[in-house]
């Protein structure tokens, strides 16, 4: 039985494909007025209502398959762009890190001074890897130290000025007081020609030093230059060598009847966001300054 339907089947199939090709052959081969072409444009006609109703009807179908597939594409597009902008914004991040560090670098190739004195001092590079987690903004660890030929009392700079000196030292890293440190003094001379004074933080302010012992008879002017005095008088000696750059005079007063003048110092060196810095060793021996 189920033989005879598959051949019965079969035989269906074969004259089918048989009609269809006689009706291709007779319709490729008669004219466009023939009765083929005719039988044609009449089905084409009664049929194409349907069709259009049809396309009508199941056009909310295509619309939500296709709302689906613009959808998932929609999101692969957004998770790729997501991508290449997180990517870029690190290329980004990257740059701009680089544009700042080659900024610092530039300054310190530039830290040979005129004066000689300067130039008697190896300069190692340190990077800061640590830093004083109050608002004293008193001391910064950098990842160099003792095998390097860093010791203690070493000036540290930045290409813009003064930062501290050397407090301690391990093999691989040292900790460097700021000037900003609420125990830190330092000896300075007003250029060009004077006077000299200390240079002490105003506690909490990194940006905000405090020149004393300025008399109040002494003109200051604002934007004057301020470097670090270098004095010894054989004996001793002040704790860094001549001619650092500290700051620039931003304000100076005197009240009523005081002996010494308020002077505020605005320092070279950006405390508060070290990266780089270069810390001086070597160099003449200073009498009365461990190191």
């Amino acid at each position: 039985m189920y033989r005879k339907q598959v051949r019965r089947r079969r035989a269906v199939l074969v004259a089918l494909i048989v009609v269809s090709l006689i009706l291709l052959s007779i319709s490729f081969s008669e004219a466009d007025n023939g009765p083929l072409h005719s039988i044609q444009r009449g089905l084409s006609a009664v049929l194409s209502p349907l069709e259009e109703g049809a396309s009508r009807a199941l056009k909310p179908a295509r619309d939500f398959v296709n709302w689906f597939d613009e959808t998932f594409d929609a999101r692969g597009d957004n998770e790729a762009l997501r991508d290449e902008v997180q990517q870029l914004r690190a290329e980004v991040a990257d740059a701009q890190s680089a544009v700042g560090e080659n900024r610092q670098f530039r300054k310190m190739l530039k830290l040979d001074p005129a004066d000689a004195a300067l130039a008697e001092y190896d300069r190692v590079t340190g990077r800061v890897i640590g830093r004083s987690p109050t608002v004293w903004y008193s001391e910064v660890t950098i990842d160099v130290g003792s095998s390097s030929g860093v010791a203690v009392n070493d000036s540290v700079v930045t290409g813009d000025g003064l930062v501290g000196s050397i407090s301690d030292t391990t093999r691989g890293s040292a900790v460097v007081a700021l000037i900003t440190d609420h125990r830190s003094a330092v000896s300075a001379k007003l250029l060009p020609d004077g006077p000299d004074g200390i240079v002490e933080p105003e506690v909490g302010d990194p940006d905000d030093l405090l020149l004393d012992f300025i008399d109040s008879n002494t003109e200051v002017k604002e934007d004057q230059v301020l470097v670090t005095a270098g004095w010894s008088n054989g004996r001793i000696s002040s704790a860094y060598p001549y001619g650092i750059e500290i700051g620039r005079i931003s304000d100076a007063t005197v009240s009523g009847e005081q002996t010494f003048q308020q002077v505020h110092v605005q320092p070279f060196a950006d405390i508060r966001n070290l990266d780089y810095v270069q810390v001086l060793t070597g160099g003449p021996a200073r009498p009365g300054v461990p190191g």
